[in-house]
């Protein structure tokens, strides 16, 4: 996703001006000439369009820190122009805004609606993510789950399911036991790098216990961090939006669902950073042999000053319990 160098706020930075006026430059100028970036007096960043004559003027203060208004505005001694002015209040979103800004400057540079509108729809799916803001990076054990459950979900469910179906099946960032469940079916989705084999950490002991009214099965993905390797956790994002076009519903639960697991768009850059391999995939199914703690193993509870189990388990000999290797193997989903 494209953004705005941060070398541009820091050319216009010495400049920054005195009163009611602002110091500005074009945001993105290789893509177009329609965005300005500006900061006022107090060193508060603003993003400016022109608007024509006939152009709907727009305001919004929706975001807590984040507003837009219409109004009359100069730039370095230009005379006042009527503009939109996207004014960032909170420093801790900087890197968002900047983002915000790539996307507008897109936008804008394909001109396929009024400015007005432009805006609109990309504060509209911002909104959903300003209000978190700021947020510390998912840990590596988090990037690496959350791309094991998108994985399942493009490569295995979404070619085969209706995109809304999908969605709502994804139960791992609303706290759910299992990270997709259905009604007669659940699938809880683990990533490792471990180059021993299928070895994953368990959380709890009802983590691998089935619905009480179907079957439950595992879903393995081995990955390794490789410099060359063309799969990120961004680019996995992107193809699942990409997938989900022409479904405005399921695309919203979607991004509402990457919120909840604490993915946000303001640090795509650093999870790009990660390039995974896919080593394997495997898709097993829970049964008695399954290698697994559950409640019933103790039933007079854990015992005394024992809080909490995790445990890890290794797949690597329990073939017979592989019912697919690939998304076409499978007709259960």
């Amino acid at each position: 996703m494209s953004r705005i160098a941060p070398e541009v706020w820091a050319q216009i930075e010495p400049a920054r001006p005195a009163g009611e006026n602002l110091t500005a430059r074009l945001a993105a100028p290789s893509v177009t000439n329609r965005l300005q970036c500006a900061l006022d007096a107090d060193g508060s960043r603003h993003l400016l369009i022109a608007l024509a004559a006939d152009d709907e003027a727009l305001r919004d203060e929706q975001s807590r820190g984040l507003r837009v208004l219409t109004r009359e505005l100069s730039v370095q001694g230009e005379p006042p122009t009527r503009r939109l002015d996207i004014q960032c209040e909170d420093a801790a979103g900087h890197a968002a805004f900047d983002l915000i800004g790539g996307e507008l400057a897109a936008q804008l540079a394909a001109a396929a609606q009024p400015p007005a509108e432009i805006v609109r729809r990309v504060l509209s799916k911002w909104r959903r993510f300003w209000g978190q803001l700021p947020r510390t990076l998912l840990s590596r054990e988090e990037q690496l789950g959350l791309f094991a459950e998108l994985w399942f979900l493009s490569v295995w469910l979404l070619p085969r399911r209706a995109a809304g179906d999908v969605v709502a099946s994804w139960r791992g960032p609303s706290g759910a036991r299992h990270d997709f469940e259905w009604p007669c079916r659940s699938v809880e989705v683990k990533a490792t790098t471990s180059t021993r084999g299928r070895i994953h950490r368990i959380n709890g002991l009802d983590q691998l216990l089935p619905p009480e009214d179907g079957k439950l099965f595992f879903f393995s993905l081995r990955l390794r961090e490789e410099a060359g390797a063309t799969n990120t956790l961004p680019s996995l994002v992107d193809r699942c939006r990409g997938q989900m076009t022409g479904d405005a519903d399921a695309l919203t639960r979607f991004e509402a669902s990457l919120t909840q697991a604490g993915y946000s768009l303001a640090h795509e850059e650093e999870y790009a950073c990660v390039h995974l391999r896919i080593v394997e995939e495997s898709l097993f199914v829970v049964q008695a042999d399954f290698p697994r703690l559950t409640t019933a193993q103790f039933p007079n509870g854990l015992p005394a000053g024992i809080e909490r189990v995790e445990y890890e388990i290794n797949l690597s000999t329990f073939d017979h319990l592989c019912t697919a290797h690939t998304a076409a193997e499978v007709t259960m989903f």
